[in-house]
């Protein structure tokens, strides 16, 4: 009982307790604050009539305790797994889906919220306001609320293993990416990899008790073998080891196979789309996008694949002769794209990221990018000195304050890659912003990537890809943090179409690749002497090298998720494979190995959220391209710009159509013009 008493997730503090919570608190906590909604919804549905206050102000209030809960423990568990911990999140997962479609199908709130979008009132609500009861109604009527009898209980439960099934693909992944290793005492097989690298190794070994060189899957150093080594066999070691992952074809254990995970998704889906009326579970994914239909999605597929193919084509030409006239003989192999892409990348603008790095030490690069949205946003970033609980001692944490002082929001940052930690990089909500009876409560943003460590006592030095990596996150934090609507519904990222969510963090990248941003932070961590001007001249040079390969890369994932989630029955992991093969025949132009199981780590459709929505990132670059568009032919520090920018988009959330908020700062509709100009695509 006393665990109970003192529960942390009980406690409504300023920030979560991450160092006081333990996996004994985490369901109890859960379970308690579902019971208090359920008695609390009970009371508000029973009431004779609903209006805004005695129904969707109290609802917010309820939402906000229990996700105030769930996020830091849905966050440990993807930045500090443990078994224990991993045990108590998924024992949380079906009480939670079971309590959210509840909440979906309960007809007395769908009537409460019905009644006050036909009233009078509703033309006196705010447009944040009205656009919470408009997108409630949907999503009631998306989870279900019109199903009856067996339908309804076959809803709940496809929803409660979706979210189990979910949860053990990433689990298996993280499993598989952690459990391969290579060691190696001979320095000798790991030529070619540059300094920082070999040092890099050498301390993951010592972070293990061993002696030598420790090579892992984690994403620093898998790029770093795959694009450096000249040990062609210990890059085909470490690409199988990589594309093999949570597989049957994997070199660790087979446990993690993910084949039955992603056929169980998959069929579920199929089956929650065909209940709620949708041919097919792509049908049900657009209701809440900006594209209207599957062929409008499809057609710009197609349409970006038939522009970036030719050139991709010459691309694949120009590799394949130059790893010749190194004297390689026969087929470039999977193993050898990125090896011998650098070499021609370094030979044709005489560049490399080891040429770069020196200029992207981390502390440079994080205040240069506060000083530029400083500039943009006219707001100001200070890191919190005094002691804040965090997961890690290497994750920092910062405020955002506006031009008369005022916090207006926070945000953890945790730059490292680290073991027990998910790979890839994210922004998730901590705190949601509201201004309920007077009351303002501030955004709260984890921002977390998988960048390469500080090596030893030395500053961490980033890729120019890394330094766009933490610049996407961070656009992604901006939108949750910069807001200034008050409905929690429809505050930051939340409300807002999913093909348009990435326009705040793709527009950041652009940032990464003009001069007089770069000014504000590249600069070499010793001499400290600014990006030398005829480098970054061959830095820009070699912007869109090979663009148009990874241009059908992108597009190849996004129709494999698009037919995949239009197929009437997905009855074997061969199936999965052959949908996937058809779609690389048609768009691909490079071979990719019998043994790659790519579909068996897709994060982003089996375990995030972006099933039958990973065209999302192409439709939001058209949008973010065209936007800085307007900072290039105004000037990108331009105040009036900035300001509309956060005004037109930043601020307002998902408070209205993403198209509007487009349009605002536009002046018209996106075209695909900037982003065929930035990607040197004619």
């Amino acid at each position: 009982m006393s665990d109970i008493l003192h529960n942390p997730l009980l406690e409504p503090e300023a920030l979560p307790a991450f160092s006081h919570i333990q996996p004994q608190h985490i369901k109890p906590a859960i379970e308690q604050l579902i019971s208090q909604n359920r008695r609390a919804i009970a009371e508000l549905t029973a009431m004779p009539s609903h209006d805004w206050d005695n129904l969707i102000k109290p609802l917010e209030l309820m939402n906000d305790r229990l996700d105030r809960a769930w996020s830091p423990v849905r966050h440990l568990n993807s930045v500090k797994s443990s078994p224990e911990l991993r045990d108590a999140y998924n024992d949380c997962l079906p009480l939670l889906s079971e309590y959210s479609t509840e909440v979906s199908q309960n007809q007395a709130l769908y009537t409460g919220y019905r009644d006050i979008g036909s009233s009078a009132e509703f033309a006196n609500l705010s447009p944040a306001q009205q656009k919470t009861i408009t997108d409630a109604l949907l999503h009631f009527r998306l989870g279900g609320v019109e199903l009856e009898g067996d339908d309804r209980d076959r809803y709940q439960q496809l929803q409660k293993d979706l979210s189990e099934l979910q949860s053990k693909f990433e689990n298996n992944l993280l499993d598989s990416t952690q459990a391969w290793q290579y060691l190696t005492q001979d320095e000798s097989e790991l030529q070619g990899l540059p300094d920082y690298a070999i040092a890099m190794l050498r301390q993951l070994a010592e972070q293990k008790d061993l002696t030598g060189y420790r090579v892992t899957l984690d994403m620093p150093c898998y790029l770093a073998v795959i694009t450096y080594a000249d040990n062609r066999k210990l890059r085909k070691s470490i690409y199988e080891a990589y594309v093999t992952r949570a597989s049957d074809q994997g070199i660790t254990d087979k446990i993690w196979d993910n084949a039955a995970n992603m056929l169980q998704i998959v069929a579920k889906r199929q089956e929650k789309a065909k209940i709620l009326g949708f041919s097919n579970y792509t049908e049900y994914s657009l209701q809440t996008k900006m594209a209207v239909s599957v062929e409008q999605v499809v057609e710009f597929l197609n349409d970006m694949a038939k522009r970036s193919r030719p050139t991709a084509v010459e691309e694949v030409k120009e590799r394949q002769a130059y790893a010749e006239s190194l004297g390689f003989e026969g087929e470039l192999e999977a193993w050898d794209y990125p090896y011998y892409s650098e070499k021609l990348k370094q030979h044709r603008y005489q560049i490399s990221d080891e040429d770069l790095k020196p200029y992207f030490a981390d502390l440079n690069v994080i205040n240069g990018l506060f000083e530029i949205v400083a500039r943009l946003y006219k707001i100001r970033i200070s890191k919190v000195e005094t002691e804040v609980d965090r997961w890690d001692e290497a994750v920092g944490f910062y405020q955002i304050a506006d031009q008369q002082g005022e916090v207006i929001g926070q945000f953890f940052l945790d730059l490292y890659a680290r073991e027990n930690k998910r790979g890839g990089a994210w922004m998730d909500e901590c705190i949601n912003r509201y201004c309920i009876d007077g009351k303002t409560q501030i955004p709260v943003a984890y921002l977390t990537c998988n960048l390469t460590p500080p090596i030893g006592n030395e500053p961490a030095l980033f890729t120019h890809d890394e330094v766009i990596t933490l610049f996407h996150e961070f656009g992604h934090g901006l939108h949750h943090m910069l807001t200034r609507i008050d409905v929690p519904e429809v505050a930051g990222i939340n409300g807002v179409e999913w093909d348009a969510v990435e326009l705040p963090s793709q527009f950041m990248e652009n940032f990464c690749w003009e001069p007089e941003a770069l000014s504000l932070f590249a600069r070499h961590y010793q001499s400290h002497a600014p990006l030398p001007d005829e480098l970054y001249q061959r830095m820009v040079a070699a912007r869109n090298f090979q663009s148009a390969l990874q241009m059908l890369r992108q597009i190849e994932f996004a129709l494999f998720d698009i037919r995949l989630h239009q197929c009437a029955e997905v009855s074997s992991a061969a199936q999965i494979q052959s949908i996937l093969d058809e779609v690389r025949r048609e768009v691909s132009v490079v071979a990719t190995p019998p043994i790659n199981r790519f579909q068996n780590g897709f994060t982003h459709i089996f375990a995030g959220g972006y099933a039958a929505g990973y065209y999302s990132y192409k439709w939001a670059e058209v949008l973010s391209a065209d936007a800085f568009a307007a900072f290039e032919e105004e000037g990108i520090f331009n105040p009036e710009t900035g300001q509309r920018f956060l005004q037109c988009v930043l601020e307002q959330g998902g408070s209205r159509p993403a198209m509007e908020s487009f349009c605002c700062f536009r002046g018209r509709e996106p075209e695909i013009d900037a982003l065929l100009r930035h990607s040197g695509i004619s």
